[in-house]
Formats: structure tokens, sequence, C-alpha cells
């Protein structure tokens, strides 16, 4: 698997209340490239280059 896109001290620090398990953070990376790719298709099926915070 590629480098993961996610920060993992970042997303331990946004987690307040609980404890963050070691597969959370390769589950939430698989999660943010899955709507990557649905955003970037979207974008492209619209007939623009741009990915847009509206494409999530």
């Amino acid at each position: 698997m590629a480098d993961m896109i996610i920060s993992k001290s970042k997303t331990k620090e946004s987690v307040t209340e609980c404890n963050v398990s070691g597969e959370f953070y390769s589950a939430l990376d698989a999660k943010v490239r899955e709507m990557i790719k649905i955003a970037e298709k979207r974008a492209i099926d619209n007939g623009r280059k741009t990915v847009r915070p509206y494409d999530l």
C-alpha cells in the first residue's frame, strides 16, 4: 500500500475522549482515498479538472 495520506498524529489529536486503535488509521486512510476518487470522478464527469468541496 502507498504511504498514508492522513496524519496519524493529527488524527489522534482529533479524537479527544477515546483511544485510537492501530487499525483505525488504515481504515480512515482507505475511506479518504475513496472519497477523493469519487470527488475526482464527479469533477471529470462535470467537465472540470479541478476538484471542489461540493464534489465530496
